[in-house]
């Protein structure tokens, strides 16, 4: 099981619900820039940014994206996808919109990979009986899968 991952994801929208998934303590990310020192990374630009995702991602086991409402098309989450291609590190991709944030939960996102990729995009979101979003089910189903679904990864060939 990959053990050391990086986290791929829409800061903006999402750091909520990653700092949810950093919290269940399965596998091990990299630090999560709080608002202030992501702007900081983001001001010097590009460079920068890719730098930073560069050396996050150097030593990690696997890339796991972690599919909002709005991930695919992300620029950075595009960079680290490819990126993760490149050095043939795992690869998938687990829905966090079903976890809460500020208080609620989003609707799913469309996949940031080619129906070709054959890459894995898990759902740990649980619904109630009357088909609502359960953020604390979704939460529990997460906390259970993470650790198994890291080693389901696909590498690149």
């Amino acid at each position: 099981m990959a053990k050391t991952v990086f986290y791929s994801f829409h800061y903006d929208r999402d750091v909520h619900r990653v700092q949810l998934v950093r919290n269940i303590n399965a596998l091990e990310g990299q630090p999560l820039l709080n608002a202030q020192d992501w702007e900081s990374v983001r001001r010097d630009g590009d460079a920068a940014i890719e730098k930073w995702i560069n050396d996050q991602m150097a030593y990690k086991k696997a890339v796991i994206v972690l599919v909002g409402q709005q991930t695919a098309g992300r620029k950075w989450v595009n960079y680290e996808i490819n990126k993760a291609w490149q050095d043939k590190k795992p690869l998938l991709g687990v829905r966090i919109h079903g976890l809460s944030s500020m208080g609620s939960v989003d609707r799913a996102g469309s996949s940031p990979f080619s129906s070709s990729s054959g890459i894995p995009v898990f759902d740990p979101t649980v619904s109630d009986a009357w088909g609502r979003i359960d953020s604390k089910a979704t939460y529990a189903a997460l906390a259970d899968r993470l650790e198994e679904w890291s080693s389901l990864g696909v590498v690149r060939q």
